[in-house]
């Protein structure tokens, strides 16, 4: 939809709403609209799309809840018995999640350790809450 369409179109829409359309009011409502897209902001969506696209598999999204039910750290060898995936396939998905920001992970001599992040409690908290 070109521009001049999309104007034409919040303009009649303006109208309806208002029962008159002036320049000021078109505006005005077009200011409030580029505020509510600076809000949205380009980086806040890409990141947004991350944490949602590495939810958006069941392995993925069954390591978070375990994490977060853990309420504490997991290691590797803890997750494996309970995600029918190859171990590469579980350290593929861990990778996803850390990179993402769903996880936190650190080297404890030759294990390896993860944690849900807040983020990820925040997420999975929601998802409980709005059943």
């Amino acid at each position: 939809m070109s521009d001049s369409e999309s104007t034409g179109r919040l303009r009649r829409y303006l109208e309806d709403e208002m029962g008159i359309c002036r320049d000021e009011n078109l505006n005005a409502r077009m200011e409030e609209l580029e505020q509510l897209e600076a809000e949205a902001g380009e980086s806040v969506l890409e990141r947004d799309v991350a944490v949602l696209s590495a939810v958006a598999n069941e392995t993925r999204y069954k390591i978070v809840r375990l994490l977060v039910a853990a309420d504490g750290e997991l290691c590797v060898c803890e997750i494996s018995p309970l995600v029918d995936v190859s171990q590469s396939g579980i350290s593929h998905a861990l990778s996803q999640l850390f990179e993402a920001g769903l996880v936190t992970r650190r080297k404890d001599g030759k294990w390896r350790k993860y944690r849900a992040t807040q983020r990820a409690i925040a997420l999975v908290t929601a998802i409980d809450g709005s059943r």
